[in-house]
């Protein structure tokens, strides 16, 4: 069993004085999983961010946001065995707290959990619009992480999922295994379920995996699923009930069914993520990549990152678009995003930090999702309504110093 502590020294011994950012941060690495390029990317970049960091500081424009003092998001499997158990805890508190969603618009939030599922899919066109795709989800994903801080006792920071670590063998990941410090196993076989349609690719289907059914293992094999599902679409031929409202609002107690899928982590990989941060100098071409727009040719999972990291663990809610985040994995897939945007933003954070897309036609294999956006970046606003107050656009942008200096933190 790795011990934190030996890591650290172990990696500090390796790199010597010359990452000077080490000095600020503590860096944490789990041995079974050697660095990939874009964890070697990130290391490199930090030079980048220092000197970023101390313009701001020079300037006074770090609203008391340090490399010292930055809160540290780590990947799951950096993680101790406590430090996850921890997490999954809080997660759970949060499912057995009362919600604050107006009762009358969704009477199936039944908890503080379901508050947030709840404002996601009541806003799920504008929240994956190009302009607030990036900026409105790392507020919905920061306020979540304060929930589970100051509601609920945890000590840590939202981690995130490091696609590439267990794109081959997701079901027996440390995220995926069921055990206690797992995030739940997969769903029981169901031979009704084939896979999800992504209509104008090739392969035009994300084949199952062989899941489908209930969760029976880990700490959320009893977890109740109760807004949603918005579309019996993506659950064409499967016993899932159909919400009472005809907007998925109402509530629909059911069981977490997933589908752990390989086949839509491939599209996650590595050499995906580095193509992405290091073949596009301009927002849009990241945008699109991300998004796999244009599908991919002569590719076998041509589903683009974004597409890929939500249905590794789709089926219900996971493989509803707008109810995603009633799969507590959804904040995983979501930290990682946030993750890749962050790196590529501070390849060039002048030209890059106010970076807005210009949209497009979607979001291909999510329907009804993305399109254009006719506001203007500069006045625009994320209000997260019952979760939190209303922030400008562009204060998410910039996670070391943003919104007054709410937002300091840096990925390792």
């Amino acid at each position: 069993m790795w011990t934190i502590r030996g890591v650290l020294v172990l990696a500090q011994l390796l790199v010597g004085a010359s990452a000077d950012y080490r000095s600020k941060i503590e860096v944490i690495r789990n041995p079974a999983f050697p660095l990939d390029v874009v964890d070697k990317l990130e290391e490199d970049t930090m030079a980048k961010v220092e000197a970023y960091m101390a313009k701001k500081i020079a300037a006074g424009k770090n609203n008391g946001c340090t490399l010292e003092n930055a809160a540290v998001r780590r990947e799951w499997s950096d993680l101790s065995n406590e430090q996850r158990e921890e997490y999954i805890a809080a997660v759970q508190c949060l499912m057995k707290l009362p919600p604050r969603a107006p009762k009358d618009r969704f009477p199936g939030a039944l908890s503080r959990f379901d508050d947030f599922v709840a404002y996601h899919m009541s806003h799920a066109a504008q929240l994956h619009d190009p302009l607030h795709l990036f900026p409105a989800h790392k507020q919905f994903l920061y306020v979540y992480e304060q929930a589970l801080r100051n509601e609920c006792n945890y000590t840590g920071y939202q981690p995130y999922e490091n696609y590439d670590r267990y794109a081959r063998d997701p079901i027996h990941s440390p995220l995926f295994n069921g055990n206690a410090s797992s995030m739940g196993g997969n769903g029981a076989p169901d031979p009704q379920y084939t896979g999800l349609p992504q209509p104008g690719r090739t392969p035009n289907i994300i084949k199952s995996g062989g899941g489908g059914g209930c969760v029976t293992e880990g700490p959320f094999k009893d977890m109740v699923v109760s807004l949603g599902p918005t579309s019996m679409s993506p659950y064409h031929g499967l016993s899932i009930p159909k919400n009472p409202r005809s907007d998925g609002t109402g509530s629909n107690p059911r069981c977490l069914r997933r589908d752990v899928n390989r086949n839509a982590a491939m599209g996650a990989t590595a050499d995906r993520a580095y193509s992405l941060i290091t073949n596009n100098s301009n927002i849009d071409g990241f945008y699109n990549q991300l998004l796999g727009n244009p599908p991919p040719k002569n590719d076998p999972y041509p589903w683009g990152i974004h597409t890929a990291g939500h249905y590794i663990h789709a089926l219900d809610p996971g493989g509803d678009p707008a109810t995603s985040p009633g799969d507590p994995v959804f904040y995983f897939h979501h930290g990682a995003i946030d993750r890749l945007w962050w790196i590529w933003q501070m390849q060039d954070p002048d030209a890059r930090l106010n970076a807005v897309p210009t949209g497009g036609g979607g979001m291909p294999g999510m329907p009804g999702m993305g399109g254009g956006s006719a506001q203007d970046p500069s006045t625009a606003v994320i209000d997260l309504e019952w979760l939190a107050g209303p922030i400008k656009l562009l204060e998410a942008h910039d996670q070391l110093g943003g919104n007054g200096g709410a937002f300091c933190y840096v990925y390792v």
